[in-house]
């Protein structure tokens, strides 16, 4: 999962945008109260608060009584921040704080397992975990179809079955296409909440939402003042929006398999594929055959291809470049969604590409499949 999370009008003159200027966010209180289902009495629930480093700081503890009751308090100093329950190290989930919230929370007290069982729970008194569970309810069913389609993917690859390759890529396809369509017609409803951030952050892209991810950049910028969490959202839908097809592609070097530090501009005079992957990426690898195949279709006419991975593990990283017979040129910083080339290229999902000119312009973004060859085709001609 993906992560780019990061003045009204001036109607009275210089004194409203003095206010505006100076308005700072107030801390607010919120409280949890709660019940376990299957917990037991003294048994420890934690509530804590994500930083950007991505650890956790401890904000409040309680016990559950003896009908497995709970009540924590807390403060939200930036208008939107994420936080954890964690009831007896058995269940976690998140919790989407504006601050002010009364949240009413309903818990099974088990671990949910990778089919999606366990693990229930059910928040009310915000409008941003009402918009949570329904987010949630799409991931988990679109997670099941994932885990099925990469085992069914790894049986095919390894009978070498490419029609069951092509079936598994389009259900794929179908499905994704149904959930960002789910999710899309979502977002406007939740404004400027930090369930928008969180949706948009994750399951758009700028290829397909730009007009919807700036509506919303737009409409945060007019919040007074604005929530810490959509300072950087505003930031990265900007840099976004600056990489439209007919603009320079933003220069990097990055260190090759070998160690060797390689510069996008010095593949200037061909056109070239950035492909944006990782080796933990199941739609990835999906499509590297793909990308395999027009590489050696068109390597000889002026094509080359600058793999940038978001692994963070060196040795699953080249294992997959080796496995995948990927010849081209790659580079990683080893940082995964920090690296600082994704987030240069507003990266926020993967597989994502962008085809650049002779002049290191981008011509075209997101293309595979047979629309990767038909471009290629009619600048490079058929072989």
């Amino acid at each position: 999962m993906k992560h780019f999370i990061q003045q009204s009008a001036l109607i009275l003159g210089g004194a409203l945008l003095s206010f505006q200027v100076m308005a700072q966010i107030e801390p607010k209180d919120f409280t949890v109260n709660g019940k376990v289902k299957n917990g037991s009495k003294g048994e420890k629930v934690i509530l804590s608060q994500s930083t950007a480093a991505g650890s956790s700081v401890k904000l409040d503890s309680a016990q559950l009584g003896a009908d497995g009751s709970f009540a924590l308090k807390g403060v939200e100093k930036d208008r939107g921040s994420f936080f954890t329950i964690n009831i007896a190290d058995r269940q976690k989930f998140p919790l989407l704080v504006e601050g002010g919230e009364t949240f009413n929370v309903t818990a099974d007290g088990t671990t949910r397992d990778e089919k999606g069982n366990g693990g229930k729970v059910s928040i009310t008194g915000s409008k941003n975990m009402e918009y949570y569970a329904k987010v949630d309810q799409l991931m988990q069913s679109f997670s099941a179809k994932v885990t099925s389609w990469n085992e069914a993917y790894a049986v095919a690859e390894e009978k070498k079955d490419t029609k069951k390759i092509q079936e598994i890529q389009q259900a794929y396809q179908a499905a994704e296409k149904e959930r960002v369509t789910a999710l899309r017609q979502m977002i406007p409803e939740m404004g400027t909440s930090l369930i928008a951030l969180f949706a948009a952050n994750n399951f758009l892209t700028p290829e397909s939402d730009l007009d919807v991810l700036k509506k919303l950049a737009d409409d945060y910028s007019k919040v007074d003042p604005v929530p810490t969490l959509a300072k950087g959202f505003i930031g990265s839908v900007k840099r976004m929006a600056g990489l439209a097809v007919g603009e320079q592609a933003p220069d990097f070097t990055l260190a090759s398999p070998e160690g060797k530090q390689i510069a996008l501009s010095s593949l200037r005079g061909k056109y070239v594929l950035i492909d944006f992957w990782a080796s933990w990426c199941g739609p990835c690898r999906m499509e590297n055959p793909n990308v395999v195949r027009m590489y050696g279709k068109f390597k000889d006419k002026g094509f080359d291809i600058f793999g940038v991975s978001l692994d963070d593990n060196e040795k699953a990283w080249k294992t997959a470049i080796e496995r995948d017979k990927l010849t081209w040129l790659h580079g990683s910083e080893l940082k995964k969604w920090n690296s600082g080339v994704a987030q240069s290229y507003g990266v926020n999902a993967i597989p994502a590409t962008f085809l650049l000119d002779k002049e290191g312009k981008i011509i075209a973004k997101n293309l595979r499949g047979a629309a990767l060859e038909t471009k290629l085709t009619e600048l490079l001609g058929a072989q």
